[in-house]
């Protein structure tokens, strides 16, 4: 029942999270974030199983602050995409694999442009503009195909995030309240209103 979404603009990444924790037909939780800052210019958005989600965000979270102090420099975000890849095909190949789909998001302070990362469970990876996970991408993916143009400002990917929110309280069967909406430009990650 989970929604991610992440749209990038001229140079920002805008990503949203739905808030509720759910099993079956019963909402356990309605304040749940699903989303943790890996580095300075990049976010991770998660779902799936509860305990795989929280569990193994949390490990690459460690992993790549751990990388950043021995080593002195920040990833970019297409390495710490390509590194969590990497990890979640790795556990599919062990006795415990992680049932978590991702979207990543984040600023690359070298080149000056934002990347957007779609990972799901089994270890596929894509760069892409625009992105969904969950039953949201059913309903917004031909919306943000739709109305997406590279070179968006704030205003416009926060009109079109905003028209997918819309879209999903009309025809999702699901209320879904609240979504997380993290804004990650040059000047780092930002929690925003839409």
């Amino acid at each position: 029942m989970e929604c991610l979404f992440g749209i990038t603009g001229k140079d920002f990444a805008l990503l949203a999270a739905d808030t509720i924790s759910a099993r079956s037909i019963v909402v356990m939780k309605g304040t749940e974030d699903k989303s943790r800052q890996l580095s300075p210019h990049s976010v991770l958005l998660y779902s799936g199983e509860p305990g795989d989600t929280v569990n193994f965000a949390e490990y690459i979270q460690r992993n790549i602050r751990l990388y950043s102090i021995q080593n002195g420099i920040e990833l970019s975000p297409k390495a710490i995409a390509t590194f969590t890849r990497r990890e979640i095909a790795d556990s599919l190949r062990s006795r415990h694999p992680y049932a978590v789909n991702m979207i990543l998001g984040g600023f690359d302070e070298k080149t000056g442009k934002p990347e957007l990362f779609w990972i799901d469970y089994l270890g596929a990876m894509a760069s892409l503009p625009f992105a969904a996970q969950g039953y949201g991408a059913y309903f917004c993916t031909s919306l943000m195909d739709r109305h997406y143009r590279e070179g968006m400002d704030v205003e416009e990917a926060k009109k079109l995030l905003q028209q997918c929110i819309n879209e999903l309280k009309t025809r999702f069967i699901v209320n879904m309240p609240k979504f997380v909406v993290k804004l990650v430009d040059k000047d780092g990650v930002h929690e925003i209103e839409l």
